[in-house]
């Protein structure tokens, strides 16, 4: 790999300082409540409309489309701060992420004119559909089917872990247009399926807590018109690979926890505990390390290079990284976690110890993005 080392600009600064001012300002109105893990179990539909009346979703996007045609470094300044604060974008979070550039890059005129405008409103919301159910992380096991009919097609089939659907309007959805063979990979190609079709079914999948953002979702003879297909019949997997690359290099990867890695460190200023300020600071300088790395990714990315590998290391690292953090704060500091207890550092560690599980699966296990990185290191 060779990323390059980005150094933030003048305004770039004082675009954080202003998107971190506004947060802050919303936060005392009440307009939001800080948690751990936000861009994922934090959907809340009125105040990403909130977003995007500040011109923040869908940024980086041609501006006959809604867009602002901002830098990616621009968008990952935003990404961070949300994330910093723990601020609740899990609502339109896919569509801002991938939806988009996925349609930029392979959607018809049609699909970008209709969506990509909707989307940088805050009026509508995508959901990934991948996994299934007993596919494991075999991802190209796809059974989901779609048979061509006059004017579209059918689909059979379930999704499942399909984060924030209940809330979505659209889900982007990996369906296998042809018979399998041996290259499972092959035949395989996604629809742009409307959740509210006749046929569609959401169960919610509730952690114990009975905290809810996964989802099954059925599909039982819906009918998806021929203007839904995107890209390529047939090209679905790679397709998938290149919307993934969005999915595993950003700030996400690295920031879950770090609402309760920021708090931790206040409480230990607070106790001037010195020893447990230098334990925490081995956590700021790994982060800082990541960092460093996901936003040279990002650069990549903005300039069409090919990141595949190094996204797979962002991701595969930095959830490793996320998951240590609630390990190491419950030794250091004398909590008690509670999903609504009022000291925030109490409220953090369940969180995060309860969502910290899944940052390790969610997006590619590690045992698969190991082998991405090891097939790219023999290749090079």
């Amino acid at each position: 790999m060779n990323l390059p080392t980005v150094q933030f600009t003048k305004e770039q600064e004082l675009f954080r300082e202003e998107v971190r001012t506004f947060l802050q300002q919303e936060l005392q109105k009440g307009t939001f409540q800080t948690k751990c893990d936000s861009w994922l179990s934090g959907s809340d539909p009125a105040f990403s409309r909130i977003i995007a009346e500040q011109g923040w979703i869908g940024m980086t996007w041609p501006k006959e489309y809604g867009g602002a045609e901002r830098s990616s470094i621009d968008r990952y300044i935003l990404t961070e701060e949300f994330l910093a604060i723990g601020a609740p974008v899990a609502a339109h979070w896919f569509a801002d992420r991938q939806t988009g550039p996925l349609l930029l890059r392979f959607g018809t005129d049609y699909q970008k004119n209709f969506f990509l405008p909707k989307i940088v409103k805050g009026e509508c919301f995508f959901a990934i559909g991948l996994s299934e159910p007993n596919s494991g992380s075999d991802l190209a096991s796809v059974k989901t089917k779609a048979e061509k009919v006059e004017g579209g097609w059918i689909v059979n089939g379930a999704k499942t872990w399909t984060s924030n659907a209940q809330d979505a309007h659209y889900m982007v959805t990996l369906v296998r247009t042809e018979p399998v063979t041996e290259k499972k990979h092959q035949g395989l190609s996604q629809l742009i399926i409307n959740l509210k079709s006749e046929g569609v079914t959401i169960t919610p999948i509730r952690y114990l807590t009975g905290e809810h953002h996964f989802n099954d979702v059925f599909f039982d003879n819906v009918f998806v018109p021929d203007e839904m297909v995107v890209g390529t019949l047939g090209n679905g997997w790679a397709q998938g690979l290149a919307e993934l690359a969005y999915e595993r290099s950003g700030p996400e990867r690295i920031l879950s926890t770090f609402p309760l890695l920021n708090e931790a460190m206040e409480e230990l200023k607070r106790q001037q505990d010195i020893e447990g300020l230098a334990q925490i600071s081995k956590l700021v300088a790994e982060l800082w390390s990541l960092r460093n790395l996901s936003i040279g990714v990002a650069k990549v990315l903005e300039e069409g290079g090919e990141v595949g590998v190094s996204a797979a290391l962002v991701k595969s690292v930095g959830t490793k990284f996320e998951q240590k953090i609630p390990e190491i704060v419950r030794l250091l500091l004398d909590v008690y976690p509670q999903l609504h207890a009022d000291r925030a550092v109490d409220r953090y560690l369940a969180e995060s110890t309860l969502h910290a599980p899944g940052f390790t699966i969610r997006g590619g296990t590690s045992e698969v993005l190991y082998g991405i990185i090891a097939k790219g290191v023999l290749a090079g």
